[in-house]
């Protein structure tokens, strides 16, 4: 008996499927920074994702919201758009059932955009699933670490499985992605594992 099955008790493979068919995951496009490579990566991860078919994927993008730094002032004449902002971030992470974030590592850590956008959040992430896209000199692996330890606060249960993308073998001049095709093997089982999550995860939030 698997650990799913120990923890939510045993489900047909039917019921897996319809699970499966409903959940909602967001890729979160998580810097910000001029010349970002997290776009590439983020459209790569769902090109890949919705060919699956076993998911709706949607791209989450942290330019499109003006999020204000969390607990610094806030002009009055700008008061009503960081509100506005923060709420429509809010709901649109409330809306998942599970998450892929696309994170660059910056200084052996997250990007402190993803962590100010993060940290306006705990309810709507709460007993959910997430994984990892990460990039950097060694992959990105210490941003992964990172994200793991903030979001073991939130109640996000990360998946074992993370995507790694060098800059040095998977970029044209650390710029230009061209990611080699053994990253497959890894998306395919990140996801296997995220859908497996967030469907059980769905059924406790339920």
């Amino acid at each position: 008996m698997g650990i799913l099955e120990k923890l939510f008790g045993k489900t047909t493979k039917e019921e897996h499927t319809m699970t499966n068919e409903k959940l909602k995951v967001g890729i979160i496009i998580g810097s910000t920074r001029q010349g970002r490579n997290a776009e590439a990566v983020s459209n790569w991860m769902y090109d890949f994702a919705s060919k699956r078919n076993d998911a709706d994927y949607e791209l989450v993008d942290l330019a499109d919201y003006n999020l204000p730094f969390l607990g610094a002032a806030i002009p009055a004449e700008t008061q009503q758009a960081a509100e506005a902002a923060i709420k429509a971030w809010s709901e649109k992470m409330a809306s998942f059932d599970g998450y892929i974030f696309v994170a660059p590592e910056y200084n052996h850590a997250v990007s402190g955009a993803l962590k100010n956008a993060i940290d306006f959040l705990n309810p709507e992430l709460n007993n959910k699933a997430a994984g990892f896209v990460g990039y950097g000199s060694l992959g990105g692996a210490r941003v992964i670490e990172n994200l793991r330890l903030i979001f073991g606060e939130l109640q996000v249960a990360d998946v074992r499985t993370a995507v790694t993308f060098s800059l040095i073998t998977d970029f044209e001049n650390m710029s230009v992605f061209k990611p080699a095709d053994y990253h497959a093997g890894n998306a395919n089982e990140m996801l296997n594992q995220l859908l497996s999550w967030s469907g059980a995860l769905k059924t406790v939030r339920n």
